[in-house]
């Protein structure tokens, strides 16, 4: 590991190169310090974490982010709300339509329309951008993930599947699983080989997360097994691609057969006895651990873990996820659960409050992180510090520095990434780089553990995506995802009141028919119960916005 007196030196020398020649003005500057919240899981940094207060001296602003993990983000919002106690800036998720309509956030029109924000520009077409407008004329967030710039160089997937630990896959031979039969029968097969791990926990086949919003764990998959895309509220059919049409996956003959299948596995004892009644921190806990075989999630919402096992000394047993694509009926080509195109989630996104007391200031420093040398900064580190420069021009790591950026209590004295603010995917500006190094190829395969490499090279894959055998689809609907429109529904509507008893309803009655002991009049029973809730307020909205998008979009 550097010295911190090499790191400083470094950092000190970075201040004298490129589009930063005048840095030493900054650093006469006043700093602000302002702070940030996002209603996701995340590690604070240390205070005087090394990159931050370059970027600081860079930028003008200190950003203390903080991260609430409430489960009921509205209720939240609500009460920053009524009591007026704003962050500088926020990621208000499903709450940020409410901040927006209480006069609480700074509309961002007057700095898109000027030169000198155009990096905040760039991140849209005018046409998207118009997704984000809310009905009083203003557009309040920009959503920062799921952005690329030039050519596509992804190799993870940060999205949804059924997940299996590596060493599982290793054991049986590396077989391609298509159908909740095949992965349920695996992960069984080998929990009866493999009933502990190596430290005496007993493993635990299958698990599901239930609490709060994350019930998509167990809710939102049949969408997916039938092959369509992630618009999370409902499928858009497009047997007609002029006139596509809203549907319910909840009431589809494949949501039967995938909860009749989640109930098979319980009542085996493969699945999670706990799944019902556990929170996110046990839920992680219990992957952390290394004992779960598989799950249903996304991504980011355990990626986490990687970090704890590298931190165990689990890094080469196997324990590491990776992605499959299963389907609805075994030969299935439909499949669409890796997103190759750009997901826009106009819904929520970082915005700044009229706490801050320096909106232009905000902005510009908003604009500056898709600076490429702060974006590098961010993302890549100190150069010959964190990374280093080939004689083609290629960054690339050496096993220290790759230990380091992997490291937790590195992490937090040194990496600043600053992660929901505006960012890239994709290519560097200088055409031969990935913006981030995971998607760089000799990285990406230089961090992989040996069992992963293994199974890479098993299959033949280059990247995470693969491993879902989607269709590669660049170019989805202007529509897409469905699932920001019912993010921030009124709750006062007939159709946000019934989106909110659907999502009651499903809350009760899926643990239910997944935990029954008479499945057929269980699920009979819930039927009932749903219809009860007039879906079809709800899908009348959500046609009328397909409409809208779809008309907008042409």
């Amino acid at each position: 590991m550097k010295s911190k007196k090499i790191i400083a030196l470094a950092l000190a020398c970075t201040l004298s190169v490129g589009a930063f020649a005048g840095c030493a003005k900054k650093k006469s500057e006043s700093i602000s310090d302002w702070t940030m919240i996002a209603f996701m899981a995340g590690k604070e940094l240390n205070e005087g974490n090394e990159i931050q207060e370059e970027l600081a001296k860079k930028t003008g602003v200190r950003l203390k982010e903080s991260w609430n993990t409430s489960q009921d983000v509205a209720s939240a919002v609500g009460t920053m709300i009524a009591s007026n106690d704003l962050p500088d800036l926020i990621d208000g998720g499903n709450g940020s339509k409410m901040l927006a309509e209480a006069g609480m956030l700074v509309a961002w029109d007057d700095y898109l329309a000027k030169d000198e924000y155009k990096n905040l520009k760039e991140m849209f077409s005018d046409k998207q951008w118009e997704l984000f407008r809310q009905a009083d004329g203003h557009i309040y967030w920009a959503n920062v993930f799921g952005k690329t710039y030039g050519e596509p160089k992804s190799r993870g997937h940060n999205d949804e599947a059924f997940w299996v630990q590596v060493r599982v896959l290793e054991w049986a031979g590396y077989p391609i699983i298509e159908t909740l039969d095949e992965y349920f029968d695996l992960l069984d097969s080998y929990a009866k080989a493999n009933p502990v791990n190596a430290d005496g926990v007993e493993v635990i086949p299958y698990t599901a997360l239930c609490e709060g919003w994350r019930y998509f764990c167990v809710e939102n998959a049949p969408e997916f097994l039938d092959g369509y895309p992630n618009d999370g509220s409902v499928i858009v059919n497009l047997d007609d691609p002029d006139n596509p049409k809203i549907e319910d996956y909840n009431v589809t003959p494949t949501a039967k057969m995938y909860f009749k299948k989640l109930n098979e596995v319980y009542n085996a004892g493969i699945m999670d006895p706990e799944f019902a009644t556990m929170d996110y921190d046990t839920y992680i806990a219990k992957l952390a651990s290394g004992a779960v075989l598989g799950m249903c999630d996304q991504n980011w919402d355990f990626a986490q873990i990687n970090n704890t096992f590298i931190d165990k000394g689990y890094k080469e047993l196997g324990y590491n996820y990776v992605p499959l694509g299963l389907v609805a009926e075994k030969g299935q080509t439909k499949n669409q659960w890796h997103a190759y195109a750009d997901v826009p989630n106009v819904s929520s996104g970082i915005a700044v409050t009229t706490k801050c007391n320096d909106a232009d200031k905000a902005f510009k420093f908003l604009n500056q992180m898709l600076d490429q040398e702060i974006h590098d900064l961010r993302f890549w580190g100190v150069k010959d510090v964190d990374y280093l420069v080939d004689e083609n021009g290629l960054y690339y790591r050496t096993e220290e520095m790759r230990a380091n950026w992997q490291n937790d209590a590195f992490r937090a004295k040194h990496v600043c990434n600053y992660s929901y603010l505006p960012q890239w995917g994709g290519t560097h500006r200088d055409g031969k780089n990935a913006m981030k190094p995971e998607d760089q190829e000799s990285e990406f395969f230089a961090t992989l553990s040996e069992p992963l490499k293994k199974a890479f090279d098993a299959y033949g894959y280059t990247s995470y995506g693969d491993f879902l055998r989607s269709e590669h689809i660049t170019q989805l609907g202007f529509w897409y995802p469905m699932y920001s429109h019912s993010n921030d529904m009124d709750s006062t509507t007939d159709y946000g009141a019934a989106w909110l008893k659907m999502g009651d309803c499903k809350h009760e009655w899926l643990p239910v028919v997944i935990t029954s002991k008479d499945f057929e009049s269980d699920w009979a029973a819930y039927q009932a119960a749903y219809a009860e809730c007039k879906p079809e307020l709800f899908l009348a909205e959500m046609q009328k916005e397909l409409d809208r998008r779809a008309a907008l979009g042409k």
